[in-house]
């Protein structure tokens, strides 16, 4: 994946459904035909790591900062959904 191959989803308001994969063995992002983003991080699912990581991997494949997605909902869960502000 190169950044930004998914910047033509980047606009302001848009929201993104993500199932994240953490600890996973090969690190990557995915989106399927529903919409829904697959993102596999090597980072463990403890003390925020791993949404971190996730908020990185998808804030590099819309090509935008990190700082401009919300997490909106699915901080303890694997189905997450945020929002770029």
């Amino acid at each position: 994946m190169k950044k930004g191959d998914f910047a033509n989803l980047a606009i302001e308001g848009a929201e993104f459904a993500v199932k994240a994969t953490p600890r996973a063995r090969k690190p990557g992002v995915r989106r399927d035909d529903d919409g829904v983003f697959h993102i596999a991080v090597s980072a463990p699912a403890d003390e925020g790591r791993a949404n971190a990581a996730v908020t990185e991997a998808l804030a590099m494949a819309l090509g935008v900062a990190k700082t401009r997605l919300t997490l909106v909902r699915g901080a303890t869960a694997r189905e997450k959904q945020f929002r770029l502000d």
